[in-house]
């Protein structure tokens, strides 16, 4: 048993509250919607090479600092107050990175750059207190993450101090920095590397925070199409894309939960180093799948706008692009927690991979419904080769 100050912070594993997500968590998730839809935001006003490459940094940086918060809370328990101050300092801080985003490469760099460094060093220094004197393996580790995040802060830091190509080189430092210790085990001179032994988490606990994050982003290509929809003329033409767009959503939603969500739990539950698993499932195989929901937010903002274009590459490549790294998203998390790749997901990514060529000379509401179509074909094979099997655990 953990305690800190005679108080035990840790949540009580093997229990069934000791795994539920609480209240407490989903409010810390609101601050995130808010950044899913900052950034789709910023990607679609400024989408050319470098908005591309800026805002996938960005995304890449959201990302990390909310799935090392679930890895933290997987093991302190948002209930117990000091780790409910925590998260609601990280909320405040939260919101100050997410309101910062689209000028992260203007005006706001150093808000980004210091909201994001506070968030990730001081959660890292909390847990670390909060392990000291109970459990040396666990402190040793958030001793050695504090150390590779203040090494990515230095840069985080300078990067908001520099401006235009060097701010971007340095935060792009700063994050294969922070990437790379997952990987490295946090290795650090004097205190070794952490070993896969050493991460023991809840799957169940972390598959649903990563499923309700994966929500929270699905949400947000909703939210993109209705208000898109409500300000333009009713028409047939807005009509087809509203459904379009919801159809692919709804596909995205059904690819996910039906046959990935609740297997993945399962599976890291019974493992025998589960801490590896999760780091190969939720920690790197979720970026594309965040990644591809925000390009298709922005497509469908694309299909609305420019409906009739042909010949535009890049909004051919948002379009195909979304479903395809969502795809790809899939096909590394399902492979890693069932071991086999879905060959469904393996023949969709050659249905996108071919509509790539007869992009550059159809419309683009065309082509979204073709995508769309790719995402309902890939669902429907999946669900025909595993009902009834296994692996088919869901989601109720």
């Amino acid at each position: 048993m953990a305690k800190t100050n005679g108080k035990n912070w840790l949540r009580a594993k093997g229990s069934a509250s000791g795994n539920k997500v609480t209240f407490l968590e989903l409010f810390f998730d609101l601050v995130f919607v808010f950044s899913i839809s900052q950034l789709s935001h910023a990607l679609a006003a400024h989408y050319t090479p470098l908005g591309a490459a800026e805002a996938a940094l960005m995304t890449f940086a959201v990302w990390w600092v909310w799935i090392f918060t679930t890895w933290v809370t997987n093991w302190l328990d948002p209930d117990k107050m000091p780790v409910r101050g925590m998260l609601v300092a990280l909320m405040m801080l939260g919101l100050l990175l997410s309101a910062s985003i689209p000028e992260a490469f203007g005006d706001k760099g150093l808000l980004f750059a210091g909201a994001y460094v506070a968030m990730q060093v001081g959660r890292s220094l909390f847990a670390t207190y909060a392990m000291t004197r109970v459990d040396r393996a666990n402190t040793l580790n958030f001793v050695r993450i504090t150390a590779w995040l203040v090494a990515a802060g230095v840069f985080w830091i300078a990067g908001g101090l520099l401006e235009h190509e060097a701010r971007l080189i340095a935060w792009v430092i700063a994050l294969a920095i922070e990437y790379a210790g997952p990987a490295a085990g946090f290795a650090v001179p004097g205190l070794g590397r952490s070993t896969a032994r050493d991460w023991d988490v809840s799957g169940a606990h972390m598959a649903e925070r990563c499923a309700l994050f994966v929500i929270i982003c699905l949400g947000e290509a909703i939210l993109v199409s209705g208000r898109t929809f409500s300000e333009l003329p009713f028409s047939g033409l807005t009509s087809i894309v509203f459904v379009t767009a919801f159809i692919g959503t709804v596909a995205m939603w059904w690819l996910y939960f039906r046959f990935g969500h609740g297997r993945a739990a399962h599976r890291i539950e019974h493992e025998e180093t589960p801490g590896s698993l999760a780091r190969q499932a939720f920690t790197y195989g979720h970026i594309p799948i965040l990644a591809g929901i925000i390009v298709h937010a922005v497509a469908v903002e694309f299909m609305f706008s420019h409906p009739h274009e042909t010949g535009n590459l890049g909004i051919a490549a948002a379009v195909l692009g979304g479903s395809g790294l969502f795809l790809i998203g899939n096909l590394w998390f399902k492979g890693a927690t069932s071991g086999r790749m879905p060959l469904s997901h393996l023949a969709g990514l050659v249905f996108l991979i071919l509509l790539a060529f007869v992009a550059p000379f159809i419309e683009v509401y065309l082509m979204g419904i073709l995508a769309t179509l790719v995402l309902i074909i890939v669902a429907a094979w999946e669900y025909r080769s595993l009902t009834g099997t296994e692996a088919a655990p869901t989601l109720h």
